[in-house]
């Protein structure tokens, strides 16, 4: 009951100016980077892991940055979800590549996990109709689940697939064409994973993306969102030349090469509150 009013209240939220979703996100986003200690944590570890560099100031305030940033793309999904299709035209903008959004070309799209990811396929079904299949992990909480699924699923054909599911489908679905959404960039444990580094430290990474561009003969194209002053921005990257290859090793190491390169154009809008490096190499001590 308690959770089928709260996603009633943020559905409500769509109905607001814009500017005053977002103030109501940089609230609560400051809320909880003061109160939810442990994800605090974790943020501030991983900063200091990837960027050694930078001062302490540096990070706190990129930590700040980025607990708004979360707070305002959840809010969004109000409007996102249950807003008007015209109201969403404005809002989000799709630049760079989208000459490939409408060729026949198996695609496997490479969607770190930026604040924005669920935008950016929002976008590209509302705007360009594109087939999108993606492998989701559900939420414990089955309302929300549902309300998230329900989302996901609002404009075009879109298909959501759990791992357990297996490639098949997705294989058979990149040779008719439709694009796969594919976020290997979090940790899935060691049993599906090599170590590859990412940003200097050894960490278990699936290698998926560079598997299944091969099995489904398809190229793999970034696809990054990010949140603006007045929505989101969709950016179709060029598509990497001679990807995949025949070691599946070298190219996750490259994909992580390439997207620390991403990660350090906006750093705050990237989902620090995630464990990345959890799972260590035999022997290794944690990191958190």
């Amino acid at each position: 009951m308690g959770t089928a009013f709260g996603l009633w209240l943020l559905q409500g939220l769509a109905f607001l100016p814009l500017a005053w979703v977002r103030a109501l996100g940089t609230v609560l986003g400051y809320v909880l980077y003061f109160s939810v200690w442990p994800r605090r944590h974790i943020t501030m570890t991983n900063l200091r892991l990837c960027f050694p560099h930078w001062s302490e100031s540096k990070r706190r305030a990129v930590a700040r940055e980025s607990f708004v940033v979360f707070a305002q793309a959840w809010l969004d999904r109000s409007w996102l979800w249950h807003s008007s299709a015209a109201s969403l035209q404005t809002r989000l903008q799709v630049v760079g590549r989208t000459d490939y959004l409408s060729d026949q070309v198996p695609t496997v799209f490479f969607v770190p996990h930026f604040v924005g990811l669920d935008a950016g396929s929002t976008a590209l079904t509302l705007k360009y109709g594109t087939p999108i299949i993606a492998i989701v992990t559900p939420q414990s909480n089955k309302v929300v689940d549902r309300w998230i699924q329900k989302g996901r699923q609002r404009f075009g054909k879109v298909t959501l697939l759990q791992r357990e599911d297996g490639i098949k489908p997705i294989v058979s679905a990149l040779r008719q064409c439709e694009f796969l959404h594919l976020s290997p960039d979090m940790s899935f444990g060691l049993s599906e994973s090599i170590f590859v580094p990412f940003y200097g430290q050894q960490a278990a990474t699936v290698p998926s993306l560079s598997r299944l561009a091969k099995l489904g003969r398809a190229r793999v194209v970034p696809l990054v969102t990010r949140l603006t002053e007045t929505g989101y921005e969709v950016v179709v990257h060029p598509a990497w030349e001679n990807y995949p290859t025949d070691d599946a090793a070298a190219d996750t190491a490259m994909m992580n090469t390439r997207l620390e390169l991403l990660i350090n154009e906006m750093p705050s809008q990237y989902f620090w509150v995630h464990k990345r490096f959890k799972t260590r190499p035999p022997g290794a001590p944690s990191l958190y």
